[in-house]
């Protein structure tokens, strides 16, 4: 195992500066000796094996359950040598054979029907609210911000994205809009608030964030027309004239790709739009990470574009625009990891260090996912009637400037409520 190790090591990392302890004490240096020093210990020898044959699951349980230990740096530090040196790598037999079948039981691990997928989301975002309010915006965004300058802020960041996607949206003040999977209901208030659509009706299937969102709306004089429910969105009825859903469709499902266009072009207007705001991977299809899909989302799947576009054909959708969002989610993630370890000692007081390792994995893999490897978001915009959007894409900035001047006045009747 030391020699293999050390191999596998040597070819990963050879820029930085990582040492790596043995069980019995001995410890090796890798890379150019370049850049702040990363160290980590293995706590025993089944550690060394796991790490070396099935590393995409056993990592992360590693690190959880303190058999691998960061003694300097972070394990984003680890992460970040080990991935940039793996871009271009082959794997080896056995991880490619682990990817095979993987990517063959995908329909099995990510068959959400309707009671698994309310279970799938519960044991995600009915956690404690009090997790959430320490690393999010003031908004509760829990998706991709849009960062227009490297420096921006996270609150800058987030209320961007809400206003880059209402403006790929063209919602107007007689508009009825569709938010699925409305999370705490940030969506839903920009829309009615600043874009004055006349009604946005949000469905989710976790009480905790239907139980938050529809207290927003109440505090702020908004339930009338920002109202929310505890419902599939198979099970929504009647039509609307927009549709958007932002980080949702990753917990579909392959198999249920077809079935989810098809619910949106029953629900949608005959001119209508949609705007799908969804992780996905650029390299095509692959198998659900199994760590994620066993720690912290349950079901989850990145869809890749070549099995999207079939089914929104299948629907009797057309796509009028597609935006690849790269670094942007990197970004976000650093902002969250950075704020979650900031207050790292509030979430122990609501958990325990086992569940602070995870989610500090859980945020630490995910931002190098989008750095190193083949992690995307997509902006997919799609109507029934080709007519429905312009000729160009110059209304996207007219909107955004026009939504910009509109958030002043938002935020000062917010602030007026208290």
């Amino acid at each position: 195992m030391e020699r293999l190790l050390r191999a596998a090591l040597s070819q990963l990392v050879t820029r930085g500066n990582l040492r790596v302890t043995l069980p019995d004490g001995r410890s090796f240096t890798f890379g150019d000796d370049t850049g702040d020093p990363v160290a980590i210990r293995f706590a025993d020898a089944k550690a060394v094996l796991g790490f070396l044959t099935d590393p995409e699951m056993q990592l992360g349980e590693l690190f959880m359950n303190r058999r691998l230990i960061v003694e300097q740096g972070t394990i984003y530090d680890f992460l970040a040598l080990v991935l940039a040196g793996a871009r271009g790598q082959p794997a080896a037999w056995w991880e490619r054979g682990l990817d095979r079948a993987r990517f063959l039981l995908r329909h099995v691990t990510t068959r959400n029907t309707r009671d698994r997928s309310r279970d799938n989301v519960a044991r995600h975002y009915d956690l404690d609210d009090r997790l959430y309010a320490l690393f999010l915006d003031e908004d509760w965004q829990y998706s991709c911000a849009y960062f227009e300058q490297p420096d921006q802020s996270l609150d800058d960041a987030q209320l961007a994205k809400k206003r880059h996607i209402v403006a790929k949206l063209l919602v107007e003040p007689h508009h009825r809009v569709l938010d699925i999977g409305c999370g705490w209901g940030g969506m839903c208030l920009y829309l009615t608030e600043t874009a004055k659509a006349r009604e946005a009706f949000g469905v989710t299937l976790s009480t905790e964030q239907l139980e938050v969102a529809q207290r927003r709306a109440a505090e702020r004089g908004a339930s009338e027309r920002a109202r929310f429910a505890l419902q599939d969105y198979r099970d929504v009825t009647g039509t609307f004239d927009r549709i958007v859903s932002v980080g949702m469709f990753e917990h579909i499902g392959p198999r249920f790709f077809s079935g989810y266009f098809e619910t949106c072009h029953r629900l949608l207007d005959e001119n209508g739009v949609m705007l799908l705001h969804t992780i996905g991977c650029s390299d095509g299809p692959n198998h659900p990470n199994p760590w994620l899909n066993r720690y912290i989302f349950p079901g989850g799947y990145l869809p890749s574009l070549s099995e999207m576009m079939p089914a929104i054909e299948k629907a009797g959708l057309v796509v009028t625009d597609v935006e690849i969002l790269r670094l942007h989610y990197a970004k976000t993630l650093q902002h969250w990891r950075e704020r979650f370890m900031a207050r790292r000692d509030e979430a122990l007081a609501l958990y325990d260090e086992r569940f602070c390792l995870m989610w500090e994995f859980y945020l630490a893999m995910s931002q190098t996912a989008f750095e190193y490897q083949d992690v995307a978001v997509f902006q997919v915009q799609l109507v029934k009637r080709q007519e429905a959007v312009p000729l160009t894409r110059d209304y996207i900035a007219q909107r955004e400037a026009r939504l910009r001047e509109a958030e002043s006045g938002t935020a000062l009747r917010v602030a007026e409520r208290g």
